[in-house]
């Protein structure tokens, strides 16, 4: 039985993935967080917080690593961990620096750190020739308008280091483009109290399905898991709409895919993670996305698991020991599986009272899993993942029709609204928060943290052709 530390994490669905495993693997965990009050805020329904089962529930400033990294190596020489892990993508840098510091198994910090800037990515991979967009780096409005005429319109407009699709656009001309400059100015700290990087990339506009590969990266070795495909919209922004595993791909998209992931992942130098490559299928070619070190989101991880049996969630925990994760197909009885969100559309606004079509649609053997947003929830058009009022998964044993049940399902919830009345809204990059009571968790004696201020990092102009 190992000691992880885990710092910080997701809210939502994705705040059981790492507990869940590590609890099935027979492991203890320490959580360390700078807001516990965060994620109470997110409790579920139905009984505590997955993370308050934590052996310690520590506090210190997860966003100064300067004051952090001695004070988790004085912990570390109190609790003695034996790996590092976060599911949260504004931590997965830290926690690389963490295991480093600590001496314990992780992935490179600079690999992982260039992964969780967009524009560091771009730069990497257009350096060893992996395929992408053309693109332009921007420090201001001027230089956006610059590099505009230069690349041509439509453009995306994606900041460097947001997540879940916030604040990513696609713009016609430029007005639109000025617009989305401004909405991104006036986000210049997200969810976690970090302050953003003060850049924007401008990509030209790819076209084709999206999919994505899911991998593990372990003594230098990547092994493919398979590869999900995706739905999108909301336009202009991207906001996911649903997922199916796996893909229904043509063996030779298949293999373009996989093997332009595999050699983003290499260009980036990332090893000892399980990763999740977005992969553009355009008529030219595969092109990268952007490449998340962690275990997919929006509950693929699931998708996975039902069909082949591989646990994402448990490699990444593996990984983390420098263990060499069981990656081995189990037959399950199920071919694909599906998941399907429930978007709210730009007529969609109020205070949400439930759902029409509800217990019909989980009387139906086709549903695995329901989750709906409870009434109460304040909502408001969708612009990112973040503002999802519910979803629907489904397996399918005899072929790929998963994608098919899900949609079919998802058509016949219809959101019912109250007719007035305040009501909870959402709460930026990690959806779903609210207020809630403060915890206390039991702990050892250990050594307090100094504390510290979080710091933007410095950026650079540049502009790269595909």
């Amino acid at each position: 039985m190992a000691h992880l530390l885990v710092i910080e994490s997701w809210v939502g669905s994705m705040s059981g993935l790492l507990p869940r495993a590590l609890g099935e693997g027979g492991h203890r965990f320490t959580f360390l967080t700078r807001d516990l009050h965060h994620y109470l805020r997110a409790a579920p329904a139905d009984g505590p917080h997955p993370l308050l089962a934590a052996e310690n529930v520590l506090t210190a400033d997860t966003n100064d690593p300067a004051a952090l990294l001695p004070y988790v190596e004085r912990l570390h020489g109190v609790l003695g961990f034996d790996g590092v892990v976060s599911s949260c993508d504004y931590y997965l840098p830290l926690v690389a620096r963490v295991a480093r510091r600590l001496g314990l198994p992780g992935p490179p910090p600079e690999a992982v750190a260039a992964a969780c800037r967009k524009d560091l990515t771009r730069r990497a991979l257009a350096e060893a020739g992996v395929p992408g967009p053309a693109y332009a780096l921007c420090a201001d409005r001027g230089q956006a308008l610059a590099a505009a005429r230069v690349l041509g319109f439509p453009l995306v407009v994606k900041p460097v280091d947001l997540c879940a699709g916030m604040f990513v656009r696609a713009v016609l001309d430029e007005p639109e483009l000025i617009a989305a400059l401004r909405a991104l100015e006036a986000f210049p700290v997200n969810a976690r109290g970090q302050r953003r990087a003060p850049v924007v990339l401008l990509e030209e506009l790819l076209t084709g399905p999206e999919v994505s590969v899911e991998t593990v990266c372990a003594d230098g070795v990547v092994h493919v898991v398979g590869i999900t495909d995706k739905s999108v919209g909301g336009a202009p922004a991207f906001i996911e709409t649903g997922h199916m595993f796996p893909a229904a791909l043509a063996p030779a998209d298949a293999a373009a895919a996989t093997g332009t992931a595999v050699a983003a992942l290499a260009a980036l130098g990332l090893d000892q993670v399980v990763a999740h490559t977005e992969i553009k299928l355009t008529p030219v070619g595969p092109r990268v996305v952007e490449v998340n070190p962690r275990p997919a989101g929006n509950r693929i991880t699931e998708l996975v698991r039902r069909v082949t049996g591989v646990d994402l969630a448990a490699a990444c925990v593996d990984v983390a020991l420098g263990r060499r994760p069981d990656l081995s197909v189990h037959p399950t009885g199920v071919t694909s599986a599906a998941i399907a969100f429930l978007v709210p559309g730009e007529e969609q606004a109020g205070l949400l009272d439930g759902f029409d079509g509800e217990p019909a649609v989980r009387r139906d053997p086709a549903v695995v899993e329901l989750t709906l947003a409870g009434p109460g929830r304040d909502v408001r058009p969708a612009t990112s993942n973040n503002e999802y009022l519910g979803h629907v998964m489904t397996a399918d044993t005899t072929g790929a029709g998963a994608r098919r049940a899900a949609e079919r399902l998802l058509a016949g919830l219809t959101p019912r609204y109250a007719a007035d009345g305040p009501g909870e809204a959402p709460t930026g990059s990690d959806a779903n928060g609210s207020d809630a009571p403060g915890f206390d968790a039991p702990a050892a004696a250990l050594p307090g943290p100094d504390g510290g201020a979080a710091a933007g990092r410095p950026a650079e102009a540049a502009a790269v052709p595909a």
